[in-house]
């Protein structure tokens, strides 16, 4: 019953990965047939992370519903805001479709690690959490790439119709397989905002933010990279981004096991310092084409490594706002996502060239570094809790 309860989970996850991922490969498709701009393209990348920051906050008001209503509600939401962004007939209207899109991404994030951790046997609560988010990890190894493909060969609004669907069967398989979950404490509205009054959770969501934006500059813009810059044609982008997902599902699989053997900051931090150093080597390396693919599966592995240890940590240092501090790390995430796209399309508006955005994500993942291994030596280190 776990490993059903975990699939079903998982499968909302790959729901929200393709809907956010898939736009990095069909970018050029959906700007094409909307006659703008690569660079305005990557305001609809920029949409759905500021709608996953504000539906973070959803958690705040339905603290005292059941999780697994909760999840339901979160499902019917996607389905929606991926049906309207498939039917969208112009810039503006796949914008708001996009926002709406973004809403129960973090707030599904939040409360699927809840459920998942309660579900989980004793140590094994990382694992369990990784096994959520390998949901988003498949949708980057499968999803993405076939969303690619029906971009290129039919339509790209097949992929948001085909997210749509996913979204409905998940509201039938969480409906079966998830278990009524005890409901958390109720701290009331401010109880929950108090675990904020520490340092611990903000280096956490500053490192979340910081890292994943450094990575979000360059694989924002990773198809112009590949074609243009990395010598692929626009048929081998579907096997780059299959290994792109690949490189996701091993950093998935290898941060949930490393941070429950070791301390997830401390794993964290190592991650996103070897992500620095790849996106360095892909603006120096990006004209050689083995090369410049070998690094972006490092990156991704990176990307989705800390996932998992950075989910946990903020589970662990939000005592009495777990909603909030568990959907928090995906505000995070995603905001960084809307820095990391804006400012690689700033080096590509200047016509910097598209290797510039890696090398612009440089000292943004550098910080998330820093800040990574100050919680570790203030927080982890000496054992203190806040």
């Amino acid at each position: 019953m776990l490993l059903k309860s975990l699939l079903s989970l998982s499968l909302g996850t790959f729901a929200l990965g393709m809907a956010e991922f898939s736009m990095m490969g069909i970018l050029p498709d959906v700007a094409a047939t909307l006659h703008i701009s690569i660079a305005q393209g990557g305001h609809f990348i920029a949409a759905y992370a500021i709608g996953v920051c504000c539906g973070a906050w959803l958690l705040v008001l339905s603290y005292r519903l059941p999780p697994k209503t909760i999840l339901l509600s979160l499902s019917v939401l996607i389905a929606i805001g991926n049906l309207l962004a498939s039917i969208a007939p112009g810039y503006n209207t796949l914008l708001v479709a996009r926002f709406i899109s973004g809403l129960p991404h973090g707030a599904y994030f939040g409360i699927g690690s809840i459920v998942a951790t309660k579900l989980a046997p004793p140590g094994r609560s990382a694992q369990a959490v990784a096994m959520m988010i390998a949901g988003m990890t498949v949708a980057n190894l499968l999803g993405v790439p076939v969303g690619t493909w029906l971009s290129l060969h039919l339509s790209w609004r097949l992929v948001f119709a085909l997210v749509a669907m996913v979204a409905i069967v998940l509201i039938f398989t969480l409906q079966r397989f998830i278990p009524q979950v005890e409901r958390l404490p109720d701290t009331g509205i401010l109880g929950q905002f108090r675990f904020l009054k520490s340092a611990a959770p903000w280096l956490i969501l500053a490192a979340t933010t910081f890292g994943n934006g450094g990575i979000f500059c360059w694989f924002s813009y990773i198809r112009p990279l590949l074609t243009q810059v990395s010598g692929f044609n626009g048929n081998q982008v579907s096997l780059l981004m299959v290994l792109a997902g690949a490189g996701m599902v091993a950093g998935n699989w290898c941060g949930g096991r490393l941070a429950d053997r070791y301390t997830p900051g401390q794993v964290a931090a190592s991650l996103q310092g070897l992500a620095a150093v790849s996106l360095l080597l892909i603006f120096v390396c990006s004209s050689v084409g083995w090369l410049s693919a070998t690094l972006m599966c490092v990156c991704t592995f990176c990307l989705f490594a800390v996932s998992a240890p950075q989910q946990l940590l903020l589970l662990r240092f939000s005592p009495g706002g777990a909603l909030l501090g568990a959907a928090s790390v995906q505000m995070a995430f995603n905001l960084g996502n809307a820095i990391g796209s804006y400012s690689g399309g700033v080096a590509i508006s200047h016509q910097w060239g598209y290797q510039y955005p890696a090398l612009l994500g440089v000292p943004l993942t550098l910080i998330g570094c820093a800040c990574l291994l100050w919680f570790h030596r203030r927080y982890e280190s000496q054992g203190r809790a806040i």
